[in-house]
């Protein structure tokens, strides 16, 4: 399935592959990649049961929107610490992941690759059928893999709603 028009890129209307991912579901299946001293690894929704978890979608780290983002998010969650997961989701190799993260002192968030096989991209609507790239959206999940929160940022190159994310973040916390 398709959704024509559900987003634009400077205006022009573009297609997400997959279904909106909506709040109260199960979050959907996922394998993404990271690179780290173990070499290449896995993770996927199981592998973030047990906390609750901000998943930060991206185009690329290696845009200005995109930049901002990570490293908004990553300061405004300094405090949480361990008592959440934070993952910002890209197609960016895990390499280029990492290269971003260190010249730029992301250390409050993982990052994760779905460069392999748009696993992610296509079972939670966001990827963009014309540029084969992720659309920019924010998504939290409770401590059981729920989603309480889901954005899918209208205008690929706006940034999404903070405030609403990390208030349904701590709401999870409570």
């Amino acid at each position: 399935m398709s959704r024509s028009g559900a987003i634009t890129f400077k205006g022009n209307p573009l297609t997400l592959a997959g279904e909106e991912v909506k709040t109260g579901q199960a979050a959907p299946d996922f394998t993404l990649h990271t690179f780290g001293a173990d070499g290449l690894q896995t993770l996927s929704p199981s592998d973030l049961k047990g906390k609750p978890t901000i998943l930060s979608v991206v185009p690329s780290l290696d845009t200005g929107v995109c930049k901002i983002q990570t490293k908004t998010f990553n300061e405004k969650l300094g405090s949480l610490g361990d008592s959440i997961n934070a993952v910002t989701v890209s197609l960016d190799l895990p390499f280029a992941q990492n290269r971003f993260c260190g010249a730029e002192n992301i250390e409050n968030m993982k990052h994760a690759s779905d460069y392999q096989t748009r696993s992610f991209g296509n079972n939670w609507g966001m990827l963009i059928e014309e540029l084969m790239l992720l659309t920019r959206g924010t998504f939290v999940l409770d401590a059981d893999g729920n989603v309480v929160y889901a954005e899918v940022v209208p205008e690929a190159t706006d940034e999404p709603n903070y405030d609403a994310a990390l208030t349904a973040l701590q709401g999870c916390l409570n």
